[in-house]
């Protein structure tokens, strides 16, 4: 049996080749050689255009209100050490005094 590469997902080492294609059982990620070598990521931008990286500082533009509670999250409120993830709040953080959160990139700016 050939050496099979790991999954670029979850790492993964019991993938297999079904024609062109590698496919991971565990996490059911898709990719062929050209994949593997440059995974496509999203680019999240902040509210400036600027690009957004896991470990980056921001601060929050406009005032938010938090979900299921009566405060709100202040504009210029600054968010250490943001984590990007997939989905409509595409960051992850935890803001002091509120805990863990989720953000829109469209309500922050990069300092």
């Amino acid at each position: 049996m050939a050496n099979m590469p790991n999954c670029p997902k979850c790492q993964s080492e019991y993938t297999y080749e079904d024609g062109a294609l590698y496919i991971c059982p565990e996490c059911a990620f898709e990719w062929t050689d050209e994949t593997e070598t440059s995974e496509e990521q999203k680019v999240v931008k902040d509210s400036n255009g600027n690009v957004l990286n896991d470990g980056d500082t921001v601060s929050v533009i406009k005032d938010l209100k938090v979900k299921g509670s009566s405060s709100v999250i202040k504009i210029g409120t600054k968010v250490k050490n943001i984590r990007l993830v997939e989905g409509d709040h595409d960051i992850d953080c935890k803001i002091d005094g509120f805990g863990p959160m989720q953000l829109k990139s469209e309500f922050v700016k990069k300092i």
